[in-house]
């Protein structure tokens, strides 16, 4: 019961924790390689996260591209129309893909 009592002072602890001043979050400005459909992710991509949340997912399968993209559209409600997913998939699939 000490253990509980002691992790829960611990983490609510951190819930009263303050800064002073302003924080600078620093920019981190990612460049996407050129290709077909480099118009189409940075329309649509970019309104919700950054290029860099693509890019750290590493060379996928076109399988894994087309799931990320449906992920985006079904259970985060990204407004991307069906030809603009497929211009996604294929430019992921191309310039970030691992050839499968």
């Amino acid at each position: 019961m000490k253990k509980i009592l002691l992790a829960s002072i611990f983490i609510g602890s951190f819930a009263f924790a303050q800064v002073k001043g302003d924080i600078q979050v620093p920019d981190m400005n990612y460049k996407l390689k050129p290709g077909k459909g480099v118009e189409t992710v940075q329309a649509n991509c970019l309104m919700c996260h950054t290029f860099g949340y693509m890019l750290n997912q590493g060379k996928q399968s076109k399988k894994f591209w087309r799931g990320k993209v449906n992920k985006m559209v079904n259970a985060f409600k990204a407004p991307i129309a069906k030809k603009d997913q497929d211009i996604i998939v294929n430019y992921l699939a191309t310039q970030y893909g691992n050839g499968k």
